[in-house]
């Protein structure tokens, strides 16, 4: 995760973190994952360079999945790219049903030729981001980030929005909590 320290933050943002690590370590095809508020900052980020992000057969290890696996591509730089994307086709798909006048977006799903893009609406705005692999199963991919979004919607209050991102900014300054 790009915040892994949970030290000093509340018992609702450790869970969020646990959630998010357990969608990243369970669905296969995942390679980096971010939730973002509705003003498009990052909250919440998973770390596209650990080894279970990676695609790759699950159980063999560390070693065989390096020398087997195809390169994670994806959103280069930081976890900040992937978010600026999730918000701005959330921006995109809010205003795309407000012309057609057919209320409010659940999920976008991307399909390219080498991955896929999800993004699905969490609460009051904010958004839950999944980069997956080409091979990823996109109907289990959608399944657990509904299961995600309706465990993490009604805790993501805007006390625990504030919480997630003075952390993040935190430790991007390298401060200690």
């Amino acid at each position: 995760m790009t915040a892994p320290t949970t030290y000093g933050l509340s018992s609702e943002a450790r869970n969020l973190h646990w959630l998010l690590t357990n969608l990243v370590e369970e669905v296969p095809g995942i390679q980096s994952v971010a939730v973002v508020s509705s003003d498009g900052l990052l909250l919440l980020s998973s770390d596209p360079d650990l080894p279970h992000a990676r695609t790759g057969s699950r159980g063999d290890t560390p070693a065989e999945r390096s020398r087997t696996a195809r390169p994670a591509k994806g959103p280069r730089g930081s976890s900040a790219d992937l978010a600026t994307i999730v918000s701005g086709i959330g921006s995109l798909t809010v205003g795309a049903a407000k012309l057609l006048d057919f209320g409010g977006v659940k999920h976008t799903m991307v399909a390219m030729d080498e991955g896929s893009l999800f993004v699905m609406s969490i609460s009051d705005g904010s958004l839950l981001g999944v980069h997956g692999s080409a091979e990823c199963d996109m109907s289990v991919v959608a399944y657990h980030m509904a299961l995600f979004v309706g465990r993490a919607g009604h805790v993501l209050t805007p006390e625990l929005r504030s919480e997630l991102r003075k952390n993040l900014e935190a430790e991007s300054t390298g401060s200690a909590r």
